[in-house]
Parts: C-alpha cells; sequence; structure tokens
C-alpha cells in the first residue's frame, strides 16, 4: 500500500474541494514530503490517476485576477470515500505497514469514531503479537542474536521493532479511551490540521510549483 493514495484523498477530504497546490501546502505543514512519498510531482500525479478512476471529481475554475492558466480543483468521489475508509482502516490494523503508511493513517484518525480507532489499534496489538511469537518460536537463539553471526541481529531488530510499535500502540489507545482528541460523531471542536487559503506555511519546502502550469 502506497501512502500517498491515502494522504491526498484525505487531503482532499479535509477541505471539501482543493487545488493541487492546497493538497501539497496542506501535506508539507504536516511534514509528509520528509516521512513520505508525498513529493509535489507524486502528488499531482495521484490527483490526476484518482480522477480518472473515479475517486476525485474534477474541476476547471477560473485563472486567478494575478494571471495564470485555469487551476482544477478536486473533490472526492462516493467511490473515492469508500477507498479513502478502506485505506484508512488498513493503515491501522495491518501490523508490518511501512511507517509512512501508519503515518498518514495516524493523521486522519479522527475521521473515524473513537471506539472503531480503539478496535482497529487493538487488532493492530493482536497482529503485532502473533508475528513476534512466530519469530521468536524459531529465531531465539539461547546465546543471544550473535549466535546466528551477525545475520542474528536481522530478526533481532524486527522483534525489538515489534514490541516498540506495541508500546507506542498501546499508549495511543489509552490517550485514546482517556479522552484525548475530538473524533467523527462527536461533535467536539475538531483540530484544524489544514492552512487557509493564502495562510503561510512556516514548513514550506520553497521549491518552485512548476505543475501550475500544467492546470492542477
Amino acid at each position: 500500500m502506497s501512502a500517498i493514495r491515502l494522504l491526498v484523498l484525505g487531503a482532499v477530504r479535509q477541505h471539501g474541494r482543493a487545488h493541487g497546490y492546497q493538497v501539497r501546502n496542506d501535506l508539507e505543514f504536516w511534514g509528509a514530503h520528509e516521512w513520505s512519498n508525498a513529493k509535489p510531482g507524486s502528488i499531482y500525479h495521484a490527483l490526476k490517476q484518482m480522477a480518472k478512476q473515479g475517486l476525485l471529481r474534477a474541476y476547471e475554475i477560473a485563472p486567478s485576477t494575478a494571471g495564470g492558466p485555469p487551476r482544477t480543483e478536486y473533490e472526492v468521489t462516493e467511490k473515492g470515500a469508500e477507498e479513502y475508509f478502506a485505506l484508512l482502516r488498513e493503515a491501522l490494523t495491518t501490523y508490518d505497514q511501512k511507517m509512512d503508511v501508519l503515518s498518514a493513517g495516524i493523521g486522519f484518525i479522527v475521521d473515524l469514531p473513537r471506539g472503531e480507532v480503539v478496535e482497529l489499534l487493538r487488532q493492530r496489538v493482536r497482529a503485532l503479537d502473533e508475528w513476534r511469537t512466530a519469530v521468536t518460536e524459531y529465531y531465539t537463539p539461547e546465546g543471544g542474536p550473535q549466535q546466528l553471526g551477525h545475520i542474528g541481529e536481522i530478526m533481532h531488530l524486527w522483534v525489538h521493532s515489534a514490541d516498540a510499535g506495541k508500546e507506542w500502540t498501546l499508549g495511543l489507545i489509552e490517550r485514546i479511551e482517556a479522552g484525548a482528541y475530538s473524533f467523527a460523531g462527536e461533535g467536539g471542536e475538531p483540530f484544524v490540521g489544514v492552512l487557509a487559503e493564502g495562510e503561510e506555511n512556516p514548513f514550506a519546502t520553497g521549491e518552485p510549483d512548476r505543475n501550475s502550469t500544467n492546470q492542477v
């Protein structure tokens, strides 16, 4: 699973309708260009591809008063919403997701009900436990990992990663069950994780928006 589809669908959905630069700006605000493949070219490509696949609906809007070509705004379709929530649930439950996929999922957890998020995270903990048991049943030398030569350090690394992942997930579950954050259906004041139109992004890369000339 690639993080870019989840990130782009989620970013568009947060705005209702958004053009490519808004999506890019939001994801840079999150630092996603550092921890995922959400680079400008990947973002614009994903927008166009998902529009072709019927996950996004594209609208051409008039050029700005400052001139320049018309931009395309996107909104998530019903099919796109189904894909978004499927990707989100998968990101939270699958124990062997890449870190960027899990990070993207955490970024959108408040789009799900609190109880469902807790259960999805508990599924992740169970999957980590099952994987760890399967590994340590065969790869736990009594003399330590060095007994298998330096290759033993590979499984040692993965077992420690599983332990750390479980500890972090249980901590998140505890915070959520204690009332942290405002989740879907609760009616609380949601955290605003997007930038308003024209708001300065302190984390922008400053890389030229070459895609703006391609009407996106």
